[in-house]
């Protein structure tokens, strides 16, 4: 399926890591034979193979201005945007929420459910393509599709022009952005894009143990890393240090939402697949999938155990019963816990008058 993918969405880190972990071994000789024997090895040994490709990697692009990324600020907490005046970005990416509602489905105009859940802005500097169905290409049109969209802040963009435009206290502001107060779409994308590539979650307790404190994490949460590796193949989708390829896979989940068949018409494996969310800070994101159909961690795990709740044509082939034990799962969460960062003070800006 992966390769049937790569000629709509290049992915931005490799699908997976070694499954097998080449244990670390002494040899000894004895009298009666010179053939070399395995010592036994601890789970830390067996462990740190499956590492090497879980390390941050640098953001792509340079640096945004610091002007910029608080211009981009301003917009993102300002409820003007939305044609009620009520309804920011942020009213749905919630820092408090580690960037999403806590909701199974998102609400929107009129107070309106949608059909589909928040998915968090946490990292998104690093990612390929936008929404559950990748829609957006660039993080620049992410941030300018809900503030246009009827059922979302119903703001046209002419009309968001405008209505900045008479704010005099935003003049200032897009002057030290871009040199000049005119205030276009264009920019207004650019300076709320800006400002969520400077939302990175921290080191958390996962990232202290691959720097080398292996005390950093349980053993319950290594032997769940092994498990993610190998027998539970989480990591064929949940790849990186961001634990997202960046793809579309149909899991197996309940609904009539066709995902991004909506714009890969009659390509089978596109057929209610959706975009892999990233695993950071998972553990403050639930309800889970695309339309918070999945209420807990644990019922998460269930449905990967079966091999999905319902079975397509479609079906990603890495959806398959995994034979989890009740020990498996408890193992699986504990290293999902350890995805979590410190929580961060955001700054909340005064907003123009």
């Amino acid at each position: 399926m992966k390769t049937r993918l790569r000629a709509y969405l290049p992915l931005a880190f490799g699908v997976g890591v070694a499954f097998a972990a080449s244990a670390a071994s002494g040899e000894s000789m004895t009298v009666a034979s010179a053939a070399p024997t395995r010592t036994p090895t601890g789970l830390d040994d067996q462990v740190e193979p499956l590492k090497t490709k879980f390390q941050r990697v640098p953001l792509r692009t340079p640096a945004p201005s610091a002007a910029r990324v608080e211009l981009g600020r301003t917009l993102f907490f300002d409820p003007r945007l939305s044609s009620a005046n009520c309804t920011s970005c942020a009213t749905c990416h919630n820092p408090g929420f580690s960037w999403g509602d806590a909701l199974p489905r998102a609400v929107g105009h009129g107070m309106k459910t949608l059909g589909r859940r928040t998915p968090t802005v946490l990292n998104v500097g690093w990612g390929e393509a936008f929404f559950w169905d990748g829609r957006a290409e660039t993080l620049e049109q992410q941030a300018l599709g809900p503030i246009a969209a009827a059922g979302e802040m119903n703001l046209p963009l002419d009309e968001m022009v405008k209505r900045l435009q008479s704010i005099a206290g935003y003049k200032a502001l897009f002057t030290a952005a871009f040199g000049d107060a005119t205030v276009s779409k264009e920019k207004v994308g650019m300076a709320i894009a800006d400002f969520e590539r400077t939302i990175v979650s921290p080191a958390a307790p996962f990232d202290r143990w691959l720097a080398g404190d292996k005390a950093a994490i349980p053993a319950s949460a290594k032997r769940g890393f092994a498990l993610f590796n190998g027998k539970a193949d989480c990591v064929k989708c949940h790849s990186g240090w961001r634990f997202t390829d960046d793809s579309f896979h149909d899991i197996g989940a309940l609904g009539a939402d066709v995902g991004r068949a909506t714009l890969l018409p009659g390509l089978e494996s596109m057929d209610h697949a959706f975009k892999t969310p990233t695993l950071r800070d998972v553990a403050r994101r639930a309800p889970y999938m695309h339309d918070g159909s999945e209420g807990t961690l644990e019922q998460v795990i269930e449905l990967y155990d079966k091999g999905g709740r319902v079975r397509r044509p479609g079906l990603a082939t890495e959806v398959h019963p995994l034979k989890l034990t009740a020990q498996d799962k408890r193992d699986l969460i504990d290293f999902m816990l350890t995805l979590s960062s410190p929580a961060q003070p955001v700054v909340v800006p005064s907003l123009p008058r």
